[in-house]
């Protein structure tokens, strides 16, 4: 009996012995394992810059944790030192804004992306496809009450390419009291699914991301400046390289096919 106890206390020991050494060889792994990216994307960008960072993640083992809201939100954020790795915007003035004060660093900036700006309504709206041009008229469509939801037009990109295009209708002193304005382009896009807005202009990107919307007209380049989502590094990033190599990245093959496939194209 005497034996078999200390049998089974040798044993004991040796288990432990070796649960010990394998903890000890794990820790260093547990160690390298890399800090998460932190990302400052555009709203719009939601679906595909999602997919982009999971498929980014499975190549290099690099998390990425990303952070969406109007591009204007995320640029002051920054100003405001808020700890951010890669910036991307959905227009360029933003970029040029933070670059202009020393935010971001220049050498790594890239255009990315184009997109499309669009019209839209509920899903189940009777409002048939039209043209927009300086003829259209969208107050009929709109009703005695309902609002033409946009994003904010002072300073969210989406709002602005709006009122651009719709001042160059010569559209905007009619349409500019009908207005609904939202904090993004992604709340403007809720207010026409959910059937509080009867239309609103949004990215086709956006559009194409929600199936209780439909497009009825999307609005002629020339009507609006060209739509540009510039990346950078965050001059104050953390992880500088891991940095670089994503923005890198993101301009790639892959990715690009990515953005694609979410209604983007590729600058």
């Amino acid at each position: 009996m005497l034996r078999l106890r200390l049998r089974l206390r040798l044993r004991l020991r040796l288990r432990l012995g070796l649960a010990l050494v394998l903890l000890v060889a794990l820790l260093p792994a547990w160690a390298q394992a890399p800090q998460p990216l932190t990302v400052f994307a555009a709203a719009s960008l939601k679906e595909s810059l999602d997919a982009a960072a999971a498929q980014y993640q499975r190549e290099t083992g690099q998390a990425v944790r990303v952070s969406y809201a109007a591009s204007s939100a995320l640029a002051r954020q920054i100003e405001q030192r808020a700890p951010a790795d890669v910036f991307v915007s959905a227009d360029r003035d933003w970029m040029d804004r933070l670059q202009a004060r020393g935010l971001i660093e220049p050498s790594t900036r890239r255009d990315l992306l184009g997109n499309t700006l669009v019209l839209v309504a509920p899903a189940a709206s009777r409002a048939q496809p039209l043209t927009l041009d300086a003829r259209s008229d969208l107050l009929p469509l709109l009703g005695a009450r309902g609002r033409l939801s946009l994003a904010m037009t002072a300073s969210v990109p989406a709002g602005k390419y709006a009122k651009a295009a719709f001042e160059s209708f010569g559209q905007w002193p009619a349409l500019a009291p009908r207005v609904a304005e939202t904090d993004s382009v992604r709340a403007a896009l809720a207010l026409v699914a959910r059937g509080e807005a009867p239309l609103g202009v949004v990215y086709g990107s956006d559009a194409r991301a929600e199936p209780r919307v439909k497009v009825l007209a999307t609005f002629p380049a020339e009507s609006h400046p060209a739509i540009v989502y510039p990346a950078a590094r965050v001059r104050a990033s953390r992880l500088p390289q891991q940095a670089d190599a994503f923005v890198q990245w993101l301009d790639g093959d892959t990715a690009s096919a990515i953005f694609r496939r979410h209604g983007f194209e590729i600058r």
